[in-house]
């Protein structure tokens, strides 16, 4: 249980630091969630944007009813299926996806950056095998 405990504690620390800067960027987490996932797409389901982010699917539709009140998200029907709809980013929503990415990114870096390539690489193959414990 203390592997549990240390996996909640980090991923705590973690939204710890990023969760300000997302907010100070005028976004929810899950916001910032959506607005990431969609960038540099052409759009995507809500079957698969849900697949894609840490948000459940009941918050999904609320989150997308804020960002399109926004102006920075809009719905369509998917072109190969007239029962699913997209979700894709406005101009305005590329705009700020443009901007606040990037920005989000650096300042995660800085703290990554403390962590060697060898760390990095540990870190990611030690939570590939916790992950598939659990699949």
């Amino acid at each position: 249980m203390r592997l549990l405990r240390d996996l909640v504690e980090a991923y705590q620390a973690f939204e710890a630091y990023a969760q300000p800067h997302i907010k100070a960027q005028g976004l929810t987490p899950a916001q910032f969630d959506v607005l990431a996932t969609l960038g540099n797409t052409d759009g995507l389901t809500f079957k698969v944007l849900g697949q894609r982010t840490l948000i459940y699917k009941t918050t999904l539709t609320s989150v997308v009813d804020r960002l399109e009140a926004r102006g920075l998200v809009r719905r369509r029907p998917a072109d190969n299926d007239r029962r699913s709809t997209v979700a894709e980013l406005t101009d305005e929503g590329h705009r700020l996806f443009a901007e606040v990415f990037p920005a989000h990114s650096e300042h995660l870096r800085r703290k990554l950056e403390q962590l060697s390539e060898a760390e990095m690489q540990e870190v990611r193959a030690s939570l590939a095998r916790l992950r598939n414990v659990f699949d």
